[in-house]
């Protein structure tokens, strides 16, 4: 029967159903299958929402509607472009900026790449930079978003294996900041290769405390997140709601920009996007539960720490693998079904969970990026491709440089522990 499982989830995902259906599918065959009483499928899909941790999603991602429905995307891009659109290459580097700061309001990628591309984009095109570039370097960076904190794919992982989700997000900050420094660095190569555009002078003094002051809203909600959740004065659940709260009121009152139609959008994109993460986890749990029933989980592990004892191998063994799963399925889907067994493999060889869980969320991001199932870099070059000749051969190519720098970032991160669990124990204890 367990044949029957999978080659139902693979046929389903191969003619287009979308992931979670084909995990209640190939579930519901199974069932059906091994003559198991269809409550249990009710059971476990019901219990994998029981989770309070888990209402921080829709409130994260209403919080990041509702700012950008403000018009912070075009503020942010002009505070870092304020910043650093003086330097050669000047607005690749207010693009990464850009993104690192709209990561800690809206903790998915794909979110930012709508949402700021479509004014990076024009922007450096415009400028003189071409248009594969603008395309790969809007793609690249919008991955920071789930790794900066608010997370999503994180609140997954640690709400799956009962870790923290206040040290998984502080976890994350390091890892994001490396990937933002590479990209800028690899940026600022290319720039001076290519002799990409910068502006004539600095921005003057005044112009910098416009930029500042216009973005400053946006700037204080990523301070409620980050030293909210890291003074333990708020749960990330408390913090979501609060983030609720401070975005409407930036939202009408400071930006002015809120009424009946935009808070309808807001309110029916964020009911959109949560319920599809939320089918996906309720899904994904009877899967797990049928998974551990025939008791694949241990058998992988076995299988895995048979091969090898050696920590260093496995972890090597387990970031390929994960990155060939993040190039065919959607993050939160591969977290949802492989995060546990992995981790009791890498529990086994004396790997902390909590570093484990930034290296497994740090691959499976790279691969919004990354053909054949690469949502950002297609989002990206949909967009580009209004501004310019652009195909999807040509964002890869202009990618494969921030790729390299970013899955370096990626081994870095796996071998180097104080750079995760070192600097999460160092700030909360």
């Amino acid at each position: 029967m367990v044949a029957v499982l999978f080659i139902v989830f693979l046929v389903a995902l191969a003619i287009g159903v979308p992931v979670a259906f084909s995990l209640g599918l190939a579930s519901v065959a199974y069932m059906l299958g091994a003559h198991i009483q269809m409550i249990n499928f009710a059971q476990y899909f019901f219990k994998g929402l029981d989770s309070f941790t888990l209402l921080c999603i829709p409130g994260f991602t209403f919080a990041g509607n509702l700012m950008n429905q403000g018009g912070i995307s075009e503020k942010l891009l002009d505070f870092a472009d304020a910043l650093v659109g003086h330097i050669t290459g000047g607005l690749a580097y207010a693009n990464v900026l850009a993104s690192m700061v709209f990561a800690g309001i809206s903790g998915t990628a794909l979110s930012d790449t709508v949402a700021l591309g479509g004014v990076e984009i024009p922007m450096m095109v415009n400028q003189g930079y071409d248009v594969p570039f603008s395309v790969a370097i809007t793609a690249a960076s919008s991955c920071l978003g789930p790794i900066i904190p608010p997370s999503v794919p994180m609140i997954m992982a640690a709400t799956m294996t009962g870790l923290s989700v206040s040290k998984m997000f502080m976890a994350g900050i390091v890892p994001g900041l490396l990937l933002g420094l590479g990209m800028c660095a690899t940026c600022y190569i290319l720039s001076v290769k290519r002799h990409y555009p910068k502006r004539d002078k600095r921005a003057s003094l005044a112009h910098v405390l416009h930029a500042t002051k216009e973005a400053i809203w946006a700037l204080i909600m990523v301070a409620i997140i980050l030293f909210g959740i890291m003074g333990g004065i708020v749960t990330p659940t408390e913090a979501s709601i609060i983030c609720v709260v401070y975005g409407l009121f930036v939202a009408v009152f400071i930006y002015r920009k809120m009424g009946p139609k935009e808070m309808y959008s807001c309110l029916r994109d964020t009911v959109s996007s949560a319920s599809a993460i939320m089918a996906l986890v309720a899904f994904a749990n009877v899967f797990a539960f049928i998974l551990t029933k025939e008791h694949i989980p241990s058998m992988i592990a076995d299988a895995m720490l048979r091969l090898t004892s050696n920590k260093y191998l496995i972890l090597l063994l387990i970031n390929l693998f994960l990155i060939f799963v993040g190039m065919f399925m959607e993050t939160i889907a591969a977290i949802l079904i492989l995060f546990p067994t992995l981790l009791a493999v890498a529990t086994a060889v004396g790997v902390d969970p909590i570093q484990f869980g930034i290296i497994v969320v740090m691959n499976l991001v790279l691969g919004l990026c990354t053909p054949p199932v690469g949502v950002c870099l297609f989002a990206a070059t949909n967009i580009g491709a209004r501004y310019g000749k652009c195909t999807l051969s040509d964002s890869v190519k202009a990618l494969v440089p921030l790729l390299i720098v970013n899955f370096g970032v990626l081994f870095l991160v796996t071998y180097v522990p104080f750079l995760t669990v070192g600097v999460a124990n160092l700030v909360m204890g």
